[in-house]
């Protein structure tokens, strides 16, 4: 198959440093429309990879994200987010980026050109086979990503790839790929504007509708938040109100009880 990297392609766009501002926020604008058309023709085989992820949650089964770069810091933006969000254990969605922690705040040089150093980072949290690993990689050659996909599916791990250059050595290296072509960046080669964006969509599509497929939604409301601000404190007395038809103090004094929504519900009387 043919393989080129799209995401590389010379920007549609010149000149770009005699625009006025109006004229930049109208490019990108159009631009960032094509990435969200671009996920939605990859829906179904974002589904199939939603339907192996949740079996294997509901196993006892863990959900590893491996990337570099943007990818690898969204990959862990949004582990991070499942345990306050749905109340998870941190170990349930684990999020790894090339370089490690550091490299969430400055480029870590040559880090993620090391195609046997993201598999041993996934040994480090003893990965099996009953775990799931997706490797976000926007051009889809990253060697960190696609080495630590290689050796997973080596030792009979399902794996999952988030791409935007189709036919790529992620997608080949993958066992449920998503190639989601979004086309040449804003500014040439600049992947984390269209490429970063529907990949993030991507992300939140899978933790939100495998959270939901888990029971951690009831209704349109997150039941197991953990409130750990005034913020959560206050959604959470909210959701009661809503839930039990009781007035906020008593929503407060019961979560001061139960120490969670869920519990306040099935406590309730």
């Amino acid at each position: 198959m043919n393989f080129e990297k799209i995401t590389e392609r010379d920007s549609y766009y010149d000149a770009l440093e005699t625009k006025s501002v109006r004229e930049l926020l109208q490019g990108i604008h159009q631009e960032d429309q094509i990435a969200v058309q671009a996920v939605g023709k990859q829906l179904p085989k974002i589904e199939v990879l939603i339907s192996e992820i949740v079996a294997k949650v509901k196993e006892g089964g863990r959900l590893f994200y491996i990337g570099a770069g943007t990818s690898g810091r969204l990959g862990v933006l949004d582990a991070s987010e499942c345990p306050p969000t749905f109340g998870t254990n941190p170990e349930m969605v684990i999020g790894l980026i090339a370089g490690g922690l550091e490299a969430l705040h400055r480029s870590i040089e040559n880090a993620e050109d090391d195609p046997q150093q993201g598999w041993k980072d996934l040994q480090q949290h003893q990965v099996d086979e009953n775990d799931f690993v997706i490797g976000i990689a926007a051009s889809g050659t990253t060697p960190y990503v696609v080495g630590a996909i290689e050796k997973c599916r080596e030792n009979q791990i399902k794996t999952g790839g988030i791409t935007c250059n189709p036919n790529s050595p992620l997608a080949m290296a993958s066992e449920f790929p998503i190639e989601v072509v979004v086309g040449p960046e804003f500014v040439t080669g600049s992947s984390r504007m269209k490429a970063g964006t529907a990949q993030k969509l991507i992300l939140n599509m899978i933790t939100t509708a495998t959270m939901i497929q888990l029971g951690r939604v009831k209704g349109n409301k997150m039941i197991d938040i953990q409130m750990t601000n005034n913020k959560l404190v206050d959604r959470a007395a909210r959701i009661l109100m809503e839930e039990l038809s009781i007035d906020y103090n008593t929503a407060v004094k019961s979560l001061e009880k139960h120490k969670s929504i869920r519990d306040a519900i099935k406590n309730h009387s």
